[in-house]
């Protein structure tokens, strides 16, 4: 086990899936931080009783988005000589027990960022997968010839993935973007524009069922939005990256 490798779980009203989660990443890997971002439902309460060096609750005021708790852990993480951070979310969705193969994965290519796959279940609703491959083709596009000694990207918005800490770091101090629900596929992206080499591994992914105390803050209309003005941005930085592009591609 790498000490130097986190898992980085940010947290918004998600309930008793948040201790649940929590547990089973602390069963896998020895540093579990939890970043909960404004929540107003107390699922942070129980987690304040454990006692473990390698456990660390963050929490934030306000809610400021994904991207946002993320970057305040990032930061942390960072001055505390982290160099590693797996991501994944607190609702249950993603699968604990392939964190220590990610990590490994990381460990033996430390350059690069290892991107889970999602492999659905048939109860995952088909307008979410349908309409992630629109934004995974529009990634596609944008990061065409950017991935040298690394593979395209499989996958934009499945959140189960291991991070560089420091270009991360260095990409979100540049932009004001990428702090809420367009933070994972804008970040794979601009990361395979500085030059990091992205590595796909297939997860498994579950969509529970509010009965098995699923929750999503996924809101079509507004979320949709937001992705179709970030992949507007990032097609405007394709398109003035392309002729020096074209110039690499033509020497090589």
């Amino acid at each position: 086990m790498s000490s130097a490798h986190l898992v980085l779980i940010p947290s918004y009203n998600t309930g008793p899936k948040l201790a649940e989660t929590v547990a089973a990443a602390r069963a896998a890997w020895p540093a579990v931080w939890v970043v909960v971002d404004g929540s107003t439902d107390g699922s942070a309460a129980p987690l304040g009783a454990i006692e473990d060096p390698g456990f660390r609750l963050i929490e934030r005021p306000v809610n400021g988005g994904k991207g946002a708790a993320l970057l305040d852990a990032l930061q942390r993480a960072a001055a505390e000589g982290f160099t590693h951070a797996l991501t994944m979310d607190a609702d249950g969705q993603h699968p604990a027990d392939r964190i220590a193969d990610f990590m490994t994965a990381s460990a033996a290519r430390p350059e690069a960022m290892v991107l889970g796959t999602p492999v659905f279940g048939p109860e995952a609703p088909q307008i979410r997968v349908r309409g992630r491959r629109v934004s995974n083709w529009w990634a596609g596009l944008e990061t065409l010839w950017s991935t040298p000694g690394g593979e395209a990207i499989a996958d934009s918005l499945f959140g189960f993935r291991v991070y560089p800490i420091a270009p991360l770091l260095a990409i979100m101090g540049r932009t004001r973007w990428m702090r809420r629900y367009d933070f994972d596929a804008e970040a794979v992206v601009r990361l395979a524009w500085a030059g990091v080499p992205a590595l796909n591994i297939p997860a498994r992914v579950r969509y529970l069922a509010p009965a098995e105390g699923g929750s999503s803050h996924f809101r079509y209309g507004r979320d949709n939005l937001l992705l179709t003005g970030m992949h507007a941005r990032l097609m405007t930085g394709f398109l003035l990256r392309l002729p020096a592009l074209l110039l690499r591609r033509g020497r090589s």
